[in-house]
């Protein structure tokens, strides 16, 4: 063919171009195609071949893949510039007969193998084919042959392996098959709706789990409650990055799921509060504050799933004061690094009571200062009792509406009456009332009953601004003395103890005048608590507290240390009615919320159709809570009552804003 070309190269050179003909090379091509390749059964032999020479490399015989290559240049070259030689005479066929081919070998490699070990052969066949492509095949068919491989041994099958029992992506999630799974989702990222359906099959089994975690059980305290989430979040995190290399369809499948049952269990804002305050509580062994960083980074991942953010903030100020006026907090690093975790992912408003609780106690220690001072000026008496007071901003603590009654014992009476006018006179127009909740005093005990067995005789637990006498047997042992730590409430019941030696609940309840709930409590702490801190005895020895049951004062108490520090009867979260309160406070506080959203909204648009106003009103107060669409009618219902907003005369559903 070359030498005939070349023989008539001044015709292709003239005549050829002049009248736009096929050249003498490609006439012969062209005549070579049609009289040989073409001829007769020469074309269904050379197909024939071909195919069987690649079945039988598929099957592991050892094949010419130089004769091979050579045929498929051929067929190539004939087709003149184009590939429809090589597509019909070979391609076309080869693509079919391997479709049937893998169609047979997917039904036989699921009947055999469990999913892990399916998914390697996969990826093996899809090797082989991609590389006797690249070998002997045409490269434009490296591309199709692999299509055909993935499209019968993964697409068609896609449920039936990763549903596979025993051993599809369920299993491999249970027993932390990392590696398989990321071999699936480096198969599965091949084929269209791959991923989604891995994804869908990961959600199911997540959300099962989740809900199991945060299904309502008495038996669960906060503290696990969380820590079994942030354990499940750190295995599906690993998966997440190691397994599925941190695809943003499983980053965002897994973050739904956690919003989706973390908000189903309404105590969720509580007892994430709970677990941060744990963390931030004093004396947590073996926690380092870099350890405490690390799991306030992990909670505040778990609080952007929260939907109600404002429930969880209630909460928190609840658990924050209690550090602070206790002064349990670990350091006010950890407090201040907490706060400013809150601020960037909610705003300045969220945090500014929490910023102004800690302004308080700042501003508390100065003028105690300032107290003790005026104190050895004027020489002021305390009646023995040395006084700390923190004064705290209404607005900023979750004070109760109501103070709680409470008859203080007169020395500490007198000592804040000393302090009270002393603040007054410094900041006229001001107002200063007791709040007993969230105080503590440090009482000055003598105990001198036998140590082991109960004596006779009573009690001279004192505070440090009562003197005690007390008649008692003494023994051997002689008086023992202790300082005992207690609340506030506490305080007015041990000082009882002073001046009669034995009280009924009934007695107790009407002398100290504390609040049922918390009188309960306070005498569980003093006399069922912890052996080696019960400072009273009651009788009977019943679980339950009831108005007839008498309370003396344990003589016998002994303790190694000096300083005793009686904890309270601990509540695993609120009750059920202060969780009813707490809910009520909070639907309160949102109808402001809504309100105020409204207006802003109404001010600056002037005139709003209803599902616009809706629209915009829940998507300003998402970051904080989810607005039902109901509650918000109701609020717009009663602006329109005050006459904030009017309805359009031509259309009802359209409001317009009254300055």
């Amino acid at each position: 063919m070359v030498m005939i070309r070349d023989i008539l190269m001044y015709m292709d050179r003239v005549y050829v171009q002049q009248n736009s003909v096929d050249n003498v090379y490609n006439l012969g091509l062209i005549i070579f195609r049609d009289q040989v390749v073409r001829y007769g059964g020469i074309r269904d032999h050379l197909r024939e071949t071909l195919l069987d020479m690649v079945m039988r490399e598929r099957r592991g015989e050892v094949v010419d893949r130089l004769a091979i290559r050579n045929a498929c240049q051929m067929l190539m070259v004939l087709g003149i510039e184009e590939r429809s030689v090589y597509e019909e005479d070979f391609e076309r066929p080869f693509l079919n007969q391997s479709s049937e081919f893998y169609k047979l070998e997917s039904q036989k490699f699921l009947a055999e193998n469990c999913a892990s070990v399916y998914i390697k052969k996969v990826e093996t066949r899809i090797n082989e084919e991609a590389e006797r492509a690249k070998h002997y095949l045409d490269e434009s068919t490296e591309s199709r042959i692999v299509e055909v491989v993935e499209e019968e041994l993964i697409k068609k099958h896609m449920r039936t392996i990763v549903e596979m029992e025993n051993s599809g992506v369920v299993h491999m999630l249970k027993y932390q098959k990392t590696e398989d799974l990321s071999c699936m989702y480096k198969l599965f990222h091949r084929v269209t709706e791959g991923l989604k359906t891995v994804s869908d099959c990961i959600s199911r089994y997540l959300r099962e789990q989740g809900k199991a975690l945060v299904r309502e059980d008495d038996s669960i305290n906060a503290i696990s409650f969380v820590q079994n989430l942030l354990d499940l979040k750190d295995r599906f995190d690993h998966f997440l990055i190691n397994s599925f290399n941190n695809d943003k369809i499983f980053k965002h499948m897994i973050a739904s799921d956690f919003e989706h049952f973390l908000n189903l269990n309404q105590k969720s804002p509580e007892y994430l509060s709970l677990f941060i305050d744990d963390k931030l509580k004093k004396g947590l062994k073996g926690m380092a504050e870099q350890e405490i960083e690390s799991v306030l980074d992990k909670t505040m991942v778990l609080f952007r799933f929260l939907l109600e953010k404002d429930v969880f903030e209630r909460y928190y100020k609840q658990h924050l004061a209690k550090r602070l006026l206790l002064n349990k907090s670990v350091s006010d690093d950890s407090e201040k690094n907490m706060i400013s975790k809150l601020k960037t992912e909610c705003g300045c408003q969220f945090t500014t009571k929490l910023e102004g609780m800690f302004k308080d106690m700042t501003v508390s220690n100065s003028i105690m200062e300032e107290f003790k001072e005026h104190v050895q000026l004027t020489g002021v008496s305390l009646y023995g009792v040395d006084l700390s007071v923190r004064v705290l901003t209404t607005g900023f603590w979750p004070t109760q509406s109501a103070t709680p009654k409470c008859t203080i014992p007169s020395a500490p009476r007198n000592a804040f009456d000393a302090f009270k006018r002393f603040y007054l006179g410094k900041h006229s127009g001001r107002q200063l009332t007791l709040n007993p909740q969230l105080g503590s005093a440090d009482l000055n005990a003598v105990f001198f009953g036998p140590k082991r067995e109960e004596g006779e005789g009573k009690d001279g637990a004192s505070s440090s601004t009562t003197s005690v006498s007390a008649s008692s047997s003494v023994q051997k042992l002689g008086p023992r003395k202790h300082i005992i730590q207690v609340s506030t409430y506490q305080m007015c019941i041990l000082v009882l103890f002073n001046k009669r030696e034995k009280l009924t609940y009934e007695e107790i309840q009407s002398e100290t005048d504390i609040p049922e709930k918390d009188l309960i409590r306070a005498l569980q702490s003093l006399a069922m608590g912890k052996a080696s801190q019960r400072v009273l005895i009651k009788n009977p020895k019943t679980k339950d507290i009831e108005t007839s049951h008498i309370f003396c004062v344990n003589d016998s108490f002994t303790s190694k240390l000096h300083r005793v520090k009686i904890q309270t009867v601990a509540a695993k979260g609120e009750s059920e009615p202060e969780r009813k309160e707490t809910r009520n406070k909070v639907d309160e506080d949102r109808k402001h919320e809504i309100e105020a959203a409204i207006v802003r909204i109404m001010k600056a648009r002037k005139r709003l159709p209803h599902s616009s106003l809706v629209a915009e009103v829940t998507e300003q107060l998402k970051s904080r809570f989810l607005p039902s669409p109901v509650v918000i009618k109701k609020r717009i219902e009663g602006l329109i009552e005050r006459e904030y907003l009017a309805r359009t005369l031509e259309d009802r559903k359209v409001y317009t804003y009254v300055a």
